[in-house]
Order: C-alpha cells, then structure tokens, then sequence
C-alpha cells in the first residue's frame, strides 16, 4: 500500500492549477500547502506537488525513466468523458484522441489527458463484469 506520492513539478502555480484541480474534483483535500508546495489527501493517503530549491527546472518528458502516468479510477465512462471535457480550462488536452476513448484497448475504457507541463494522467472507468 502506497503511504504517499511526491511529485516534483517545475512551476508549482501551473501544477497546481492543472494537477491540483484535477486531484480535487477527484476528492482528495488540500492537507496542508507552504512556499514550494501542497499536499493532497484523501483516504489516508497523500500527493505532494513540490517545486522546491532542489527541483531541476527543465522540462518534463514521460518517455524519460521514471514515473510515466498516473492513473485513476472513475465509476463510469459518463464520469470519464465529464471530467475529460472539464479538464481543458484546466490546461489539460487530450492524449491519443484518435483512438479516444479505447486507446488502451477495445475493453479499457479511458482518457489519457496531458498537461501543460508534459505530465500525463489516465481516467479510467472501471467496468464491472455484467457491463461487457
């Protein structure tokens, strides 16, 4: 069971408006914030979004090792093409839109959205075996 997750994020104020949005129409709560950060919370568990004086300013690349995506479950593909359709005022865009929605597979049903920053995010919808 993961404790938390720390993401070291180039511009903390477009993360955070990207990221951060995103972290809270999903549910989790600010837990706490200060000068090169905040914290997300929900069921225990916390993101940190961080831009502190060690971060490396440089672009992101997901193709780089290290983290490639985080992804996140939703009750529905309804709940999937909302948020998706929400996220573009908050500076995401839509990854893979020529295969959108089943871009991982005619039975994953998702949005691979992409920020500003280059940090990419899944939606996906979780099917229950009477639904295929």
């Amino acid at each position: 069971m993961l404790h938390h997750l720390e993401i070291w994020v180039d511009d903390l104020a477009a993360s955070s408006a990207s990221l951060g949005w995103l972290l809270t129409r999903l549910g989790y709560r600010v837990q706490s914030d200060w000068s090169n950060g905040i914290s997300y919370a929900l069921d225990g568990f916390y993101i940190v979004l961080e831009s502190g004086p060690d971060v490396r300013h440089q672009p992101h690349d997901r193709r780089t090792p290290g983290l490639n995506h985080l992804a996140f479950s939703l009750p529905s593909s309804l709940d999937v093409e909302e948020m998706a359709s929400e996220s573009y005022v908050h500076g995401f865009s839509l990854m893979f839109a020529e295969k959108h929605p089943f871009a991982g597979g005619s039975h994953h049903y998702a949005a691979y959205l992409e920020d500003e920053s280059g940090f990419e995010v899944e939606l996906v919808a979780v099917v229950h075996r009477d639904d295929e």
